[in-house]
């Protein structure tokens, strides 16, 4: 089901204080992807591929606050074509700020900015085979 929220994100000037901080705060399971230069936030319990197991979370992650990043924290809205969506966002007022960019194995995402001066992102999933 499209239109849902998936996925959060939070930037940070200091990874290993805001990790520690989520880690202590509310129990988040914090991962460094130093390959990605990301930190994978799980709020509960997942499978293998990190997916919530449980209904009632979303897992999220973390990244380094820098000028082309978003600086406030993201939600991110599962979306069926990041394409048509980006497109439809614009023709409602919104913009563009990071277009379709593939996560491999996984999916797509991409970055936007609504009526309003928020910035948000939508998230496109592989085709299941």
């Amino acid at each position: 089901m499209t239109g849902r929220i998936v996925h959060f994100e939070i930037p940070f000037d200091d990874g290993e204080r805001a990790r520690g901080f989520y880690r202590e705060a509310f129990g988040w399971d914090v991962s460094e992807m130093p390959e990605m230069n990301y930190t994978v936030a799980s709020t509960g319990p997942a499978t293998e591929q990190g997916m919530p197991s449980e209904p009632g979370f979303i897992n999220g992650g973390m990244f380094a606050r820098a000028d082309a990043a978003p600086k406030s924290p993201v939600l991110t809205i599962d979306v069926t074509s990041i394409d048509a969506a980006l497109d439809k966002i614009e023709r409602l007022g919104g913009s563009k700020l990071v277009g379709r960019t593939e996560i491999p194995n996984m999916g797509f995402y991409a970055y936007f900015t609504d009526t309003e001066g928020n910035v948000l992102g939508l998230w496109e999933s592989l085709p299941r085979s």
